[in-house]
């Protein structure tokens, strides 16, 4: 119908009724009635502003304009509850959680963002992915992004916290307030907002490399653990309780996820570090820690898979970095086998299902899960970049030196993790190529080792000891006369503790052992031979004893590491290799039984020495096999 037509039909047929409230007016819609008013087009009806009792959705309008009075919050806690209650919270972040395993990373975003500045836990869960992003990107921009959601979210707890709270008043929470005097929301506040803490402090460090920002999250960290240690309490208090429902085992699950993590963790430290740790108020027990994520791993809450998480990460990374790799892959097969089935496109679960494929040494399946884990999502291209680093390992375990090559390349041009680190793991598998093969790929070996030096990073001040430890040994390379390394690939594999997982497979660790002897002829006929010559020399002894050790020939690995032990004094640069080997004749006579002189040769790596590469990393792993040493049998004369 056209426009003309309209205006005729209602011209003859109908007049416009028009409120004149002036909350409902505008100047230009007045003017445009009163000139078709004028014109004969329509006729405006005369109606009073406000009537009641002649426009029937008055009345409507008052009534429900009472009754909403009447639900009105009488305070601020009630106001957020009426938003969200701690139920329906829950609920929520359980399907957010659920996304986020699925691989739908905005999705969760998108379902947590709403209510991420009314509910305690939309704002963790929130800003946890935001942080995790952060973290794994490395970007400025995501960093700081990740710091303001998290000061937001504590912001967001700190509304539903009790007054006079855990951290102003330690004593407070046990002896002097009844458990009972606590509301569940005021108890899960506190939980929320010791992990919010502990975000915050893990983005802290990596904000800014002063030593400001690394006291602020060490307070920060100190306080979260403060949180913890008295809400266990208060959990201790109320496990009589007969009338338990399912938001008090969310926050049961809750504390046994930080005081089981917090266990654990500080239980890796060396005895010196954790002796200062405990003036402070820290303590670790392992055994206790590892009971209390298998708990709140096996439980119904939502941060049951958090435990899992976290024990996965100790059995298939901390225990290998950190200690003498003794992780237990039947329990972390055990624990991810129920996600794998619920999961099984998810890639953090596809991840680590590949990481235990590397573990027991099955690199063929490894590389295949690898690479599903990949093709699983396409929106966080960090974890392709945690998959091609596990990759590069698997082909180097292999000497598949080309594959390794490619994704260390891969890691080059698109990670921001450690670019010293990629860059000098990609210098070092190139020196494993011959000369010809390494000119086809137009790398050039010398000069990616002096580039390291200037990509390495720093911390609150100091240099990360993988990357130090890098550019120490590119330094060669920038010399008036380059010295070549031998075997840079398999000594980087050293330092990650690789030999372990090599060593699960006897075909590719006698590979290893052919290329470590190769080099060691090499070096044996060298007739002008430079001032690293006897550096060179018992680093290849080490890893020549690593190999036979790894196949048996304990005898012959034994005589590798006290070769290299005898040398100490014709080392010039490479110090590291006497604490390490004398730690590794240590494993030597644990494997063999002997643990009264396997102690005597770790004691003697730990107090004897200092001051070398990677001592802190040694002094962990020697942390760890004193203490499995402490729980074996004693030694038969």
């Amino acid at each position: 119908m056209s426009s003309s037509a309209i205006s005729s039909e209602l011209a003859e047929n109908s007049g416009t009724l028009h409120d004149n409230n002036p909350n409902h007016t505008a100047k230009v819609i007045k003017n445009y009635l009163q000139r078709k008013e004028e014109q004969g087009v329509l006729e405006v009806m005369v109606w009073p502003p406000q009537s009641p009792d002649l426009n029937i959705i008055e009345s409507v309008w008052d009534y429900m304009k009472r009754e909403k009075q009447l639900r009105l919050p009488k305070s601020t806690e009630e106001l957020w509850a009426s938003k969200m209650d701690l139920k329906t919270a829950l609920e929520e972040c359980t399907m957010a959680l659920n996304l986020f395993l699925n691989n739908k990373f905005s999705e969760a975003l998108d379902l947590l963002r709403p209510w991420a500045k009314d509910s305690m836990y939309h704002a963790l869960g929130y800003s946890t992915i935001l942080v995790m992003q952060a973290a794994m990107t490395f970007e400025h921009q995501d960093i700081q992004m990740g710091i303001s959601v998290m000061k937001d979210a504590l912001q967001t707890c700190q509304r539903f916290r009790k007054k006079n709270s855990v951290v102003e008043s330690i004593s407070n929470l046990v002896s002097k307030q009844a458990a009972d005097q606590f509301k569940e929301e005021e108890m899960h506040a506190e939980i929320c907002y010791a992990e919010c803490l502990l975000l915050k402090a893990a983005l802290t460090f990596v904000q800014d490399e002063n030593m400001i920002n690394f006291i602020k999250g060490g307070l920060k960290i100190r306080t979260s653990y403060q949180i913890y240690k008295e809400c266990q309490q208060l959990l201790n208090m109320t496990q009589d309780l007969t009338d338990k429902n399912e938001t008090y085992y969310q926050f049961e699950g809750g504390v046994k996820l930080g005081i089981g993590a917090f266990n654990l963790m500080l239980s890796l430290l060396p005895a010196r570090v954790l002796r200062l740790l405990e003036f402070i108020g820290f303590s670790g027990n392992r055994d206790f820690g590892l009971s209390q994520l298998r708990e709140g791993a096996f439980s119904h809450s939502l941060r049951a898979i958090l435990s899992v998480l976290t024990l996965l990460l100790y059995h298939t990374y901390v225990t290998l970095i950190l200690g003498s790799g003794e992780g237990n892959l039947v329990e972390a097969e055990a624990l991810l086998e129920p996600y794998l089935k619920k999961f099984p496109n998810g890639s953090i679960i596809l991840f680590y299902t590949a990481r235990i494929a590397v573990l027991k040494g099955n690199f063929e399946k490894a590389e295949v899960k690898f690479q599903d884990c990949i093709a699983s999502q396409q929106e966080w291209k960090q974890i392709h970049h945690l998959c091609y680093w596990e990759l590069m390992w698997c082909h180097t375990f292999q000497q598949n030196w080309l594959e390794a090559y490619r994704y260390a390349d891969l890691l080059c041009k698109e990670s921001k993790w450690s670019k010293a680190i990629y860059v000098f793991q990609k210098a070092a598998i190139l020196s494993m190529l011959p000369d010809e093969v390494v000119k086809q790929t137009g790398e050039n070996v010398t000069e990616l080792f002096k580039q390291v030096e200037g990509l390495k990073q720093r911390i609150a001040g100091k240099s990360i000891p993988t990357e130090k430890f890098a550019v120490r040994k590119s330094r060669r390379y920038s010399a008036p006369k380059p010295e070549k390394l031998v075997v840079p690939a398999l000594e980087m594999m050293y330092v990650w503790n690789g030999f372990t997982i090599v060593g699960k497979r006897a075909d590719h660790t006698e590979s290893l052992l052919i290329t470590i002897e190769q080099a060691e002829t090499k070096l044996n006929q060298e007739t002008n031979p430079s001032e690293y010559h006897p550096d060179d020399r018992c680093l290849v002894q080490m890893l020549k004893g690593l190999c036979l050790k790894h196949l048996g020939r304990l005898l012959q690995a034994e005589l590798c590491f006290t070769q290299v032990h005898t040398s100490e004094k014709r080392i010039k640069y490479d110090h590291y290799l006497v604490p390490f080997s004398l730690y590794e004749l240590g494993l030597l006579y644990k494997q063999q039984g002997d643990f009264q002189k396997a102690s005597r040769f770790i004691e003697n790596a730990k107090q004897n020495y200092k001051d070398y590469s990677m001592e802190s990393r040694l002094h962990f792993r020697i942390h760890a096999a004193l203490n499995s040493l402490r729980g074996s049998p004693a030694s038969t004369p």
